[in-house]
């Protein structure tokens, strides 16, 4: 087998392309999610495209069990990760902090921190035993600043921000590159999952301006990981041209 790197939420958007452009770069892949139909169609497509092989596993990153059940026991072949991108992240709805969805919260740190710290625990010891490997998180703007009633989700980026660092401390002296990759506005899946399905709303937020798209995302995640071994680009922020702030975006209309 070719270099391996395992993708969480690869069933759409973000993941799906990083998938893609880690697939065409030559890595074969272990791809995550929790939506059985997408993650096939995922692991097929780069098979018939690329030849590579992809090892589809559907689970919950929110449960820790079901985390170790997938990636405590992988295959002795699949072990041997290079790379690991923790994608699978969400934000739940808008509101004010004193009215706060309890189960929005929850989601939102169980997947987006919790989840993050499962995978990457069992991911950095398969690692630590070949002394090498490379850690790319997900972060998001909403990690470097806030906006209003973007609390709990810009909590949980800015978590996402301080473990990256923490994990960099841990993880260099086993010779285990850690990075972030922080997008701006990308239109994808993120705000039609926020808005809990309602399309108006979660096309208004893309209006006036062009957002990036999750292939913009992929490929500064392949030029992170591809540095020379001797360079870590330990933190990135992307943002589309009309945007100069988490909450600074120039609309035309």
């Amino acid at each position: 087998m070719g270099k391996i790197a395992l993708v969480t939420g690869a069933t759409s958007g973000i993941g799906e392309a990083v998938a893609v452009s880690l697939a065409r770069a030559g890595y074969d892949l272990i791809i995550t999610g929790r939506r059985v139909a997408q993650l096939t169609r995922v692991a097929k497509s780069i098979e018939n495209d690329f030849k590579n092989k992809v090892l589809p596993l559907s689970f919950d990153v929110r449960e820790l069990s079901q985390v170790e059940h997938y990636l405590g026991a992988l295959p002795s072949r699949w072990q041997e990760i290079d790379l690991l991108v923790n994608n699978a992240g969400l934000a739940v709805g808008l509101n004010s902090i004193q009215q706060g969805v309890i189960d929005d919260w929850e989601r939102m740190i169980d997947t987006n921190i919790k989840g993050l710290l499962y995978v990457s625990k069992i991911v950095a010891n398969l690692m630590i035993k070949r002394g090498s490997g490379h850690i790319i998180n997900i972060g998001s703007i909403a990690g470097k600043d806030v906006y209003p009633n973007g609390n709990v989700y810009c909590a949980t980026k800015h978590a996402v921000d301080a473990l990256s660092r923490g994990m960099m401390m841990d993880l260099h002296k086993h010779n285990i590159k850690v990075s972030q990759v922080c997008p701006g506005a990308v239109e994808t899946e993120f705000s039609m999952v926020r808005f809990k399905g309602d399309a108006d709303k979660a096309t208004n937020v893309y209006k006036g301006f062009e957002p990036l798209v999750a292939k913009d995302i992929a490929d500064v995640v392949l030029f992170v990981a591809t540095a020379p071994p001797h360079v870590n680009i330990s933190d990135v922020t992307v943002m589309p041209l009309a945007q100069a702030g988490v909450s600074i975006i120039d609309r035309k209309q």
